[in-house]
């Protein structure tokens, strides 16, 4: 594991090297790099893999005091991550975090060539589902971040929260992992900045500035989500000038976690090795 000091803090990252296509591979919140340990696996014999964590509540340092961490800050966030490791011509590959499509609308994805988005937020589902509204709502309640720190200390609630984003058991190890950090009230206080920014009415659509990338996207959903509409899926590769929607059968959203082979050989197809 690496590390990397940005504006808004120091995050750490994984870079399996080589010299093949660089794929920059960003999670969703309450989750860590953790969550592509099965497509890294797949896909680090021919191509880059580089997996930041982003400071969404499974970090493993609080950022700074008074760094915005926004939605849109951290979508800059991962635009001077790839200026700060001197990436081009990348591959940006994103699941359940929408902050993708910021990126797009804030003018950022100079260093993108490709973009996929693989089962994440987008038009009116932000957040994403009733657990993303939940956490919205906890978020915005006193001592509300806090409860859920209590409770993902056992195993079942863990297993039927953030693991139920897939249809094939998390290892409780990583689900672990994952939600132990919240018991750090600095750590906390980061993951609330970000989702007190995102408005629980679903009256913003981040998706609309996609129309404007005109290079290679890929959009890969898994028609058994719940979390995440089907109808998004087919609405964003509408959206994307060159984009293209192929369906994951067998998942839900974590599509890397149920069928990370499946994902590997779509990924293959777009990016050639």
């Amino acid at each position: 594991m690496a590390e990397i000091e940005l504006a808004a803090g120091t995050i750490d990252y994984s870079d399996t090297g080589g010299t093949g296509p660089c794929l920059v591979l960003l999670h969703g919140p309450l989750m860590d790099g953790t969550v592509w340990r099965k497509l890294v696996a797949e896909l680090e014999p021919d191509y880059r893999c580089v997996v930041p964590t982003l400071p969404f509540g499974a970090h493993r340092r609080p950022m700074r005091p008074d760094a915005d961490l926004s939605i849109g800050a951290l979508a800059d966030l991962v635009a001077e991550f790839l200026e700060r490791l001197g990436l081009t011509d990348v591959t940006l590959v994103v699941n359940d975090w929408g902050g993708a499509q910021l990126i797009v609308e804030r003018g950022r994805a100079d260093r993108v060539g490709r973009l996929v988005l693989a089962a994440c937020e987008a038009f009116d589902n932000f957040p994403p589902g009733p657990p993303g509204r939940m956490l919205g709502r906890l978020s915005r309640i006193p001592g509300g971040l806090g409860l859920l720190a209590l409770l993902s200390r056992s195993a079942a609630v863990r297993a039927r929260s953030i693991g139920a984003m897939a249809k094939y058991a998390v290892p409780d190890p990583v689900l672990r992992g994952w939600l132990e950090r919240l018991g750090e009230p600095a750590i906390r206080r980061d993951l609330r900045k970000y989702v007190i920014s995102v408005p629980l009415d679903g009256n913003r659509d981040w998706s609309a500035g996609l129309a404007g990338f005109d290079r290679p996207a890929l959009v890969v959903w898994a028609p058994e989500d719940a979390m995440m509409p089907p109808e998004h899926g087919r609405r964003l590769a509408e959206l994307l000038p060159q984009g293209r929607l192929v369906e994951v059968a067998d998942s839900f959203t974590l599509i890397q976690q149920d069928q990370p082979a499946v994902l590997a050989r779509h990924l293959r197809d777009f990016v050639p090795g």
